[in-house]
């Protein structure tokens, strides 16, 4: 068994707000563990026997590819359940879904719209519920960012990461795990489409115990200025299609290219979440260059998602 020192068991992870420094560290620890020991082959299976609920209100690749294998390597089952595999999707409340899948599964990992669906789904959960993503936070994908930074650069303290784009959910949950483990987080948005006020004040209220800087600008060269990773995400999340030529507008400005990877520093890493669109948010230059390291990031999903799932529902 991996020694792990986090202790989660019967908890929920909705946002990164919901751990300690302690425990995010622990957690990425455990990850880079439990990759190892998957590529050496040896044995991790610390979830035989248990069962998760997987709630797909919005589609993925790699969600539901990391969250399906994760549990597979860990000895479990998971079960995905789309809108139309369920009863939640025709009129079913949150609140019986989440008390009848209790009596089921041993976890559920949720991806949907409104954050509040996941908080409800939480509350009347007998068993731990994973936020999978909502339009205002996605704690997994900043988990596998961080770890990919802690295997690039050795440590987190002290290190700048610049994300340069919408203000969406990645935004949220990066400038909240910068701040909880002392990355330093500048981002940089066009006018109007900046993270939402009460997320940036809770990251600057845990980046005081910590040291770390964020910041919020209109200026992407600032953000970029002296940083280790460069961060970007699309210009049009899943759910704001109906935007995408006024976005291509606003956004213009705010592409990562080779002239904007200048200001950073010279070892700087890049990183987007995926999916990618090049030539938008992103040159094919920078993203297929030696800089990108999107695909390391990629599979990181499942290593620190196994982590999350071995401390959250493990024996």
């Amino acid at each position: 068994m991996i020694a792990s020192q986090v202790n989660l068991k019967g908890k929920h992870l909705l946002t990164l707000a919901d751990l300690s420094k302690q425990d995010i560290m622990q957690l990425i620890m455990d990850a880079i563990k439990l990759k190892e020991m998957q590529k050496k082959g040896e044995n991790h299976q610390y979830l035989k026997g248990k069962s998760l609920a997987m709630i797909f209100e919005k589609s993925s690749t790699r969600t539901r590819v990391s969250f399906e294998v994760g549990m597979t390597q860990l000895g479990g089952h998971a079960l995905f359940l789309g809108r139309n595999d369920m009863q939640m999707g025709r009129g079913e409340t949150i609140e019986d879904t989440a008390k009848v899948l209790s009596r089921y599964v041993d976890g559920i990992m949720i991806r949907t719209y409104e954050h509040d669906t996941v908080v409800t789904l939480a509350a009347n959960a007998s068993v731990p519920v994973i936020n999978g993503l909502t339009d205002d936070y996605h704690p997994c994908q900043v988990l596998a960012d961080l770890m990919t930074l802690y295997e690039k650069k050795g440590s987190l303290e002290g290190k700048k990461l610049a994300y340069i784009g919408d203000g969406n959910n990645m935004t949220h949950s990066l400038m909240i795990g910068c701040a909880k483990t002392g990355v330093s987080c500048s981002i940089a948005a066009p006018k109007g489409y900046e993270p939402k006020a009460a997320v940036i004040e809770t990251a600057m209220k845990f980046a005081e115990a910590t040291g770390a800087v964020i910041e919020v600008t209109n200026n992407p060269v600032e953000a970029v200025s002296d940083a280790d990773a460069v961060y970007t995400d699309v210009w049009t999340s899943m759910g704001w299609e109906a935007e995408q030529q006024e976005r291509e507008k606003a956004f213009q400005q705010f592409q990562v290219n080779s002239e904007l990877m200048a200001h950073a520093k010279k070892d700087a890493i890049f990183l987007h979440c995926l999916p990618a669109h090049r030539g938008e948010e992103v040159t094919a230059e920078v993203i297929d260059g030696p800089q990108s390291v999107v695909f390391d990031e990629a599979e990181n999903r499942l290593h620190a998602q196994k982590a999350v799932l071995a401390a959250l529902m493990a024996d």
